[in-house]
């Protein structure tokens, strides 16, 4: 079929419009996903100091009751729809994610681990979260995004393999549970978020699970107690209000805008807030080793920066 130059100019045009509208969502999706990664880069050392004296099942769990109650609050204001039966099967999904597999496997790893080595093994998290948004998502990142991923995740690995002694610790194993349930998490909310909207998502995603978080976090709390110091509850609100609740306002964001492999790969900042945050709050030492695999890590897929990803239509 053949084209007229005023037709052809006007196919160019909107082209170019929509290349630019592209552009400016992922601009923006990266702005929103770096505000969620400052917030949940305090994740891990906040954690490390809430279970010094509470039980990590309550930090884990009990943050996310927190938040629930903070949705319930937001939701009723605001007055949202009540999402449809098929968004409630995928919030479920949502929930099971980054509600309590992440924080629930994080709280328990970080009884044997310092923060700093949970940092570099949540480096592995922008793969898994690119995986995970080609299975639940429908985005096809190219050959040269994945070879990318893998190489950063082979570094974070082998580094935990040196660091370990040879072999994974236990620890570890429990981290790479946490990071494929936050993956499938984020994926799944990223999808959602084009539908409900980013704050919606984990306001609701929060509100289905805390019927089913009561008698887990009651139970703890009256076997061992909450008596804990100061420094323990700040650690614990801080994962309640800013990990649980709004830094996901902005992460939700900035995956619908700017596509779930693409923001995902902005997680590889999160190590050097949290080292940042670890020798501060809990006088971690930085070793040189973590510095350079944490350097390394960024290297390779800042390399890979530019890589194609396809996103499906909406």
């Amino acid at each position: 079929m053949a084209y007229t130059c005023n037709e052809m100019s006007m196919l160019q045009g909107i082209h170019m419009q929509i290349t630019a509208e592209q552009q400016r969502n992922e601009t923006n999706g990266l702005f929103y996903g770096l505000l969620g990664i400052f917030a949940f880069g305090f994740t891990l050392p906040a954690t490390r100091i809430a279970v010094a004296d509470l039980d990590p099942t309550f930090v884990g769990l009990g943050r996310a009751l927190v938040a629930a109650t903070l949705a319930l609050i937001l939701l009723i204001f605001t007055r949202q729809k009540i999402p449809s039966r098929e968004q409630w099967g995928r919030l479920i999904v949502v929930a099971a994610g980054v509600v309590v597999g992440f924080p629930l496997l994080s709280a328990w790893a970080l009884r044997s681990v310092p923060a700093n080595h949970g940092a570099i093994m949540i480096g592995i998290l922008p793969l898994a979260t690119a995986v995970a948004g080609a299975m639940r998502a429908g985005e096809r990142p190219s050959l040269r995004f994945w070879c990318i991923g893998v190489l950063g995740s082979l570094i974070v690995i082998g580094f935990a393999l040196v660091t370990g002694g040879g072999t994974l610790q236990g620890a570890d194993l429990v981290l790479i549970g946490a990071v494929v349930a936050a993956a499938i998490g984020y994926a799944e909310g990223g999808r959602l978020a084009h539908e409900l909207g980013s704050w919606q998502v984990i306001c609701w995603a929060l509100l289905l699970a805390a019927p089913f978080l009561i008698g887990p976090v009651a139970w703890v709390a009256n076997a061992g107690g909450l008596h804990a110091s100061t420094q323990a509850w700040i650690g614990f609100a801080y994962v309640s209000v800013f990990s649980m609740f709004l830094g996901f306002f902005a992460w939700y964001r900035g995956l619908a805008l700017g596509g779930i492999a693409r923001v995902g790969q902005v997680q590889l900042l999160q190590p050097f807030v949290t080292f940042a945050a670890a020798s501060v709050l809990l006088g971690e030492t930085i070793t040189p080793a973590t510095i350079i695999v944490a350097i390394a890590v960024v290297a390779v897929v800042g390399i890979g920066r530019k890589a194609a990803v396809t996103r499906p239509k909406r």
